[in-house]
């Protein structure tokens, strides 16, 4: 793939920025803009009619009725006017023309700025040829989670499609709400993809001690409905789960619809340079953009909280005209049961697991994550800040990598 060919900017600080996402990764870059000194005008263009609002909770705190949905709100509402940004809600962006940067909304606004900032994030992914069944459910928005919470209420038997992080904080909340509880997907084990076999199999077991049936190494065939409502989910296997409720967690897909036709390179993301621009004056941050991270010497997107803020942060400064690259060491955590799970970098398929603090079978353990005796990434369990202390490994071999 050919990337963006981009001069830094040669003209001084904008005058105005257009924040397209109103969740972390926007809310974030214009407060990031306003606390490194610029005064020009911010506008921040959500799609949903919510106050900027925080989704690791939906899947735990909301979904279990531990919180009302107010409290996911990212900051109060004094804090939102002491931004003194234009915030308009509730009015989706439509098409973008990059080249003389101006939005489209749905609503027929015409929204234009000095710099461009993309901040969609992604949507959830639906069951390949779903039918429209009560009862079926994804959960991406604030909307989502409430209205699942007020299904299970009723419900005895849930089953959740999708084996990744989602899925299994799901099926945890399941649990705790008292329910019968299936989760199935494609994987050996949960979470496999983020974790790797050897803590993915960890996990598997917490599940199953805490009472969730596991269905994995087979994919789902299709959803099985009676009157309209769904009544099971159909493994290839052969096998059918009863179900009450049906909750597809398989995954996002970038929401870069509304860039057809604006100029932007758009694949798996909005392509990005190491500055995180996509073109002359537009970037991307969050969950939709995928830019080249020098350390690693490949492009990535990553789909989680910390991410979407850091990399805001940094798309602040190069506005302002820092053009600095943006090299994280990828982080990431999960908190289901009783249990917090951690990784900084990544941890490859087949790295070497090597447990340097703690004990797995007292499940307080720190592992670091080798490929050809290089550090990738490392991964603590329960183990919070001895975990953190690790980080500088991976750290130190992303900073000696050669940049690609």
């Amino acid at each position: 793939m050919t990337l963006p060919e981009i001069a830094p900017p040669t003209c001084g600080p904008p005058e105005s920025v257009l924040v397209v996402g109103a969740s972390a990764g926007g809310l974030t870059t214009a407060e990031a803009l306003r606390r490194k000194g610029f005064e020009g005008r911010i506008t921040l263009l959500g799609d949903e009619p919510h106050l900027p609002y925080d989704r690791p909770p939906l899947s735990k705190q909301v979904l279990s009725g531990a919180w009302e949905p107010a409290r996911a709100r990212l900051r109060p509402e004094p804090a939102l006017r002491a931004l003194d940004a234009d915030l308009v809600l509730g009015d989706p962006a439509v098409a973008l023309d990059a080249a003389n940067r101006t939005v489209w909304t749905e609503s027929g606004r015409v929204l234009g700025a000095d710099e461009i900032v993309i901040a969609t994030g992604v949507q959830a992914r639906v069951f390949p040829g779903q039918p429209d069944l009560s009862g079926v459910h994804v959960i991406r928005t604030l909307d989502d989670a409430v209205a699942l919470r007020t299904e299970l209420a009723t419900a005895r038997r849930l089953v959740v499609v999708g084996d990744g992080v989602l899925g299994a904080e799901v099926a945890a909340t399941g649990r705790g709400l008292g329910l019968d509880v299936t989760l199935a997907g494609p994987q050996s084990v949960p979470m496999e993809s983020q974790f790797g076999a050897w803590a993915g199999a960890r996990l598997g077991e917490l599940h199953t001690e805490q009472g969730v049936t596991l269905r994995l190494g087979t994919g789902v065939r299709e959803l099985a409905a009676e009157a309209g409502r769904v009544v099971g989910v159909l493994l290839e296997s052969g096998e059918q789960l009863p179900a009450d409720v049906v909750v597809v967690a398989i995954g996002g897909v970038p929401a870069t619809g509304w860039l057809v036709g604006s100029g932007l390179t758009c694949e798996n993301g909005v392509v990005c340079d190491a500055m995180c621009r996509a073109a002359d004056g537009i970037y991307a941050v969050g969950d939709v953009a995928r830019w080249r991270h020098q350390g690693l010497g490949a492009l990535l997107r990553l789909e989680n909280r910390t991410n979407a803020t850091e990399q805001a942060v940094a798309v602040a400064a190069n506005i302002l005209g820092a053009d600095q690259p943006y090299v994280p060491v990828p982080y990431f955590w999960t908190d289901q049961y009783d249990v917090k799970v951690m990784v900084h970098g990544l941890v490859p398929a087949g790295a070497e697991i090597e447990v340097v603090e703690g004990d797995p079978a007292a499940r307080r353990f720190v592992a670091l994550c080798r490929t050809d005796g290089v550090a990738r990434g490392v991964l603590g369990w329960n183990m919070p800040k001895q975990t953190r202390l690790h980080r500088q490994r991976v750290a130190d071999a992303l900073a000696l990598a050669p940049a690609g």
